[in-house]
């Protein structure tokens, strides 16, 4: 019945594209270009973690290229969720995208690294 789908080249291609994302991508979320226009040749990632049994939420933001000369430092914020949600398990959205803007921010102000 399906003779065009071969399972084992199937689990081979998955398994292929876990390794890469294992390896590669990490724990990114968003990978962006830079703006057109922008003095900078590098784009971003975003990545988050929140590891198994914790609350504590990591949120990084780095550069795409952190070796080029206009790669800016990378910046982080380690928070509990819990400071994000009421009492009944609702979660406030302005207080997380208050965090969120205040790392973007202190990102935007980070000079880029100088070449040694």
């Amino acid at each position: 019945m399906f003779g065009f789908f071969d399972y084992g080249k199937y689990v081979v291609l998955n398994g292929v594209l876990q390794l890469i994302l294992y390896t590669k991508e990490k724990n990114a979320i968003l990978f962006t270009y830079p703006p057109e226009g922008s003095f900078t040749s590098t784009g971003l990632v975003v990545s988050s973690k929140l590891p198994r049994f914790s609350d504590e939420y990591t949120l990084t933001i780095d550069s795409a290229d952190p070796k080029s000369i206009s790669a800016g430092k990378s910046v982080q914020f380690t928070k509990s969720v819990t400071q994000w949600f009421t009492k009944d398990g609702v979660l406030v959205e302005g207080l997380f995208w208050k965090d969120v803007e205040a790392l973007i921010k202190d990102y935007a102000k980070e000079e880029p690294k100088k070449k040694k």
